[in-house]
């Protein structure tokens, strides 16, 4: 058959519409037919047809035919490509060779899946139609991918999760560009634009996972307990406020301990894929677990030197290494109450000060070892024994062992 016969199948083969890029499509299909003329109109027609229905429909004939010219070997000058912007709320699952745009809005390290011998990196990216997670596997772990950056995928899969909720995975054919040079980045939406405010959560939201910013205002002691799975659990909370309301957030089992060092009183955070649970007294609470991210997006509280103490000094974070093995004991308050109280020094370049741990943190501060050195936050100054200054804490200071 020669060319112009090939062409001419082009206006009569079943399903193809002329509203789908005619010039373009013609043009890529004579460079197909006049480097491999071995290959005939209906053989790339029908895997065309394939490609269309292994895409449901939602690329263009010309994209994938600049595909199917890749395949072949048939190079197509850089100024003929163009790259489709598919938008997150077009996808489906199932959908394959997937290219799509979005700014990074969360990242989550890279775990090991001993099941599989595998390491698995996922992150969330948005553009003003939604959001969706990616997943990258394997070689592609190690990619330095950052909160804020604009990605393409390119070549990916859809999948549902186990809750039914669309994935976005990066198999061994696909890749990630980041920060592209075609794309400007106002185009895409912050996290910001997607965050539910305090006052805005209703029944309607019970159960379901939001994304919310907000300051601390207070911040609790962390707590054990025993799980129904056997074995120990951890909890954390505090409140979190913004300019509409606050409310109570719990953190859970191994996010405490990623969390501890990092919050402080009067930081700003924001929460990804944070949880709606239903509080004992009927109000909200949010919930954040292994699948939520957590970013503080202003700096943690100055941290104070032992020279610059002063009595009545309050809510201050104060770092050093301890000097002396803590000890433990019990004493009466004021008010006849029996409480544990841990004393210990500890020293940083510009001096050493006593520490008085309360009641949880009394407990906790036991446990630390000559050489430690911890953080102790939320803390206040007051003259102690022989009218030296002292730290002491309170019911919502916390100590953390700086690894």
């Amino acid at each position: 058959m020669f060319l112009a016969e090939k062409l001419k199948f082009l206006t009569v083969f079943p399903g193809f519409s002329v509203e789908r890029s005619m010039d373009k499509v013609r043009e890529l299909m004579e460079k197909i037919l006049a480097e491999k003329p071995e290959i005939s109109a209906e053989a790339i027609m029908a895997r065309l047809e394939q490609e269309r229905r292994k895409t449901g429909g939602y690329i263009s004939d010309d994209i994938l035919l600049q595909a199917i010219a890749a395949e072949l070997g048939v190079k197509i000058s850089k100024q003929n490509i163009r790259i489709p912007r598919m938008k997150i709320k077009d996808l489906i699952p199932g959908l394959s060779n997937v290219t799509i745009t979005g700014r990074v809005i969360a990242t989550y390290p890279s775990k090991a899946q001993s099941k599989w011998v595998s390491k698995k990196l996922s992150f969330f990216i948005a553009d003003r139609t939604g959001i969706i997670k990616v997943i990258l596997r394997n070689n592609r772990v190690n990619l330095n991918i950052k909160t804020g950056q604009i990605v393409r995928v390119r070549c990916g899969y859809v999948r549902e999760d186990r809750w039914g909720k669309l994935e976005l995975h990066v198999g061994e054919k696909g890749s990630i560009e980041v920060d592209p040079e075609d794309i400007e980045a106002k185009e895409y939406p912050t996290v910001v634009e997607f965050s539910t405010s305090i006052g805005e959560i209703t029944k309607a939201h019970r159960d379901k996972r939001i994304h919310l910013r907000g300051r601390i205002r207070d911040i609790y002691q962390p707590s054990t307990f025993e799980k129904r799975s056997g074995g120990k659990g951890k909890v954390l909370r505090f409140i979190l406020e913004d300019e509409t309301g606050r409310i109570q957030t719990v953190v859970w089992n191994e996010k405490v301990d990623e969390l501890e060092a990092l919050l402080a009183s009067g930081a700003t955070i924001q929460l990804v894929n944070a949880k709606v649970k239903s509080a004992l007294n009927g109000s909200f609470e949010i919930h954040v677990d292994s699948k939520t991210y957590v970013e503080v997006l202003e700096p943690q509280k100055q941290i104070t030197k032992i020279a610059q103490l002063a009595e009545g000094m309050e809510g201050i974070t104060i770092e050093g290494k301890v000097t002396v093995a803590p000890t433990l004991r019990e004493v009466k308050t004021s008010k006849g109450e029996i409480v544990k109280l841990t004393t210990f020094e500890i020293e940083d370049e510009t001096g050493r000060v006593t520490v008085s741990a309360w009641r949880e943190n009394a407990e906790k501060a036991a446990l630390l070892k000559a050489g430690d050195t911890v953080v102790i936050k939320n803390a206040y100054v007051k003259k102690g024994l022989k009218n030296n200054l002292e730290i002491s804490t309170k019911n919502s200071s916390t100590i953390c062992i700086r690894q």
